[in-house]
């Protein structure tokens, strides 16, 4: 299905794509042989959402931030596909501990840059309200991927790790109204694109979350994802004040935790 969407454009047929294994979000992904364009397809039933995505890529690429944008878009009455171009680059999750240090400070300035975008000029949003509309769901249909929880976390039934966050949820809110920013949604190495000689940000890739939203929606992620590259807790530690004082805050560890702990039941 999704082959026959693609050789509907004109990209030399569907023999011009290569599928793509990474990637969890169940969307089928395809390359173009000569790597300069990205394919994202899905069913039909899914297409508002990838329409969004296409909505959000096309959005952030006029705000002067790196990252894709948008080539084509194709609809059928079964699928629907996202042509995007490639960010030339290597996924930050890829390289070794020694270069995403060398990489960590331009990471924080383009997290920062992403962030200090005009939020009122944002017309998406992923406001802490709707994640957990949107975790409550996840929870009620048994939904949650225990893989994605912290590993303290994973043998706790979901209803419980939601309901342990409703208490803070007043705060956050306060917290989220009086800062919210521009925030990248999904914001994991591997959605941060380097330049892999001088090892700057290429570009963010993966754009379907993005919206306005407390900051440490991103924060919390990065800083947590960032530890799978780090040889031990003390260089993570050190990378974490590092990110901190470039991108100019004082760590709030509760605040860093609480949106680590919501992610993982907004997905499913």
């Amino acid at each position: 299905m999704f082959r026959a969407l693609l050789s509907s454009g004109h990209d030399g047929g569907a023999g011009a794509w290569e599928p793509v294994l990474d990637g969890e979000s169940g969307a089928g992904v395809f390359r173009s042989e000569d790597g300069t364009r990205y394919a994202k397809c899905v069913p039909a039933d899914s297409a508002a959402s990838l329409k969004e995505e296409r909505d959000r890529v096309g959005w952030l690429s006029e705000q002067g931030v790196p990252g894709p944008r948008v080539l084509d878009w194709r609809v059928t009455p079964d699928a629907a596909c996202l042509v995007m171009s490639a960010v030339a680059g290597v996924p930050a999750d890829r390289v070794p501990a020694t270069r995403l240090r060398v990489a960590w400070a331009s990471i924080a300035d383009a997290v920062r840059h992403l962030h200090e975008l005009p939020v009122r000029e944002c017309p998406f949003t992923r406001d802490l309200s709707g994640m957990f509309v949107t975790a409550r769901d996840v929870v009620e249909r048994g939904a949650v991927n225990p893989e994605f929880l912290p590993e303290d976390r994973q043998g706790t039934p979901a209803d419980e790790l939601l309901a342990r966050l409703v208490p803070q949820l007043g705060h956050r809110l306060a917290q989220e109204a009086a800062e919210t920013v521009v925030c990248h949604g999904d914001l994991c190495l591997p959605n941060i694109v380097l330049d892999p000689e001088t090892t700057n940000v290429a570009g963010f890739i993966d754009l379907g979350r993005l919206g306005a939203a407390d900051p440490y929606a991103d924060i919390a992620l990065l800083l947590a994802n960032s530890r799978e590259t780090w040889a031990d807790e003390g260089q993570a530690n050190s990378a974490d004040e590092a990110f901190a004082e470039r991108y100019g805050i004082v760590l709030d560890r509760d605040r860093e935790k609480f949106y680590l702990h919501l992610d993982p039941l907004t997905w499913g």
